[in-house]
């Protein structure tokens, strides 16, 4: 092979490396994990910080603000109407919360729900 091929089939091969050492993940990644309970928020709230949680709606109060127990406190919730979806949820319905916690200023945290879901 002439001189001039060989270093082109080598200069190929390397971009060819070299590309693959540059690929990126471009999905969700992996941040602090979610806190396992409301006890633990409570402890520790970090606003913005996306949680998950099962438990009871035990009471309404405000304007779509609820209280919430997963058995190892309570948190106050805002669950827009929307995400209710015309469902009928008591204080004995279990349900799974999908949010974020809110944690203003000088107030207690509270989760932001995105999804509400009944649960057996």
């Amino acid at each position: 092979m002439p001189p001039h091929r060989t270093l082109i089939v080598s200069l190929a091969a390397c971009a060819l490396l070299a590309g693959g050492a540059h690929a990126q993940y471009v999905g969700p990644t992996a941040g602090p994990a979610a806190p396992a309970n409301v006890a633990a928020i409570l402890k520790n709230p970090v606003d913005d910080q996306a949680v998950v949680l099962r438990g009871h709606l035990l009471r309404k109060v405000g304007n779509e603000k609820y209280t919430f127990s997963d058995g190892t406190a309570e948190i106050r919730v805002d669950i827009d109407d929307k995400v209710f979806m015309n469902r009928k949820i008591d204080a004995r319905t279990r349900v799974e919360i999908r949010g974020e916690v809110e944690k203003d200023f000088m107030e207690s945290p509270e989760i932001d729900v995105d999804v509400l879901t009944v649960v057996p």
